[in-house]
C-alpha cells in the first residue's frame, strides 16, 4: 500500500507542477472516485453505509 500512496502522490505532484491547481484538484477527485469504486468492486464497501442516517446505524 505504501508504494501505490507513492505513486498516487507522485501522480498528484506532476499534475501540479505542469498542470496548475485545477489540474491537481482533477487528478485528486478522480483518484478518490477511483478508490471508492475500486472498494465498492472489492466488496469491501457497501453503498448502503453512505447513505444511511444517524439514526438507522444505531439499530
Amino acid at each position: 500500500m505504501a508504494v501505490v500512496g507513492m505513486i498516487a502522490g507522485m501522480a498528484l505532484g506532476f499534475a501540479g507542477y505542469f498542470g496548475g491547481f485545477g489540474a491537481f484538484v482533477l487528478v485528486a477527485a478522480l483518484g478518490a472516485i477511483g478508490f471508492v469504486v475500486g472498494r465498492f468492486l472489492e466488496g469491501d464497501l457497501d453503498l448502503g453505509d453512505l447513505f444511511r442516517t444517524r439514526d438507522d446505524r444505531r439499530r
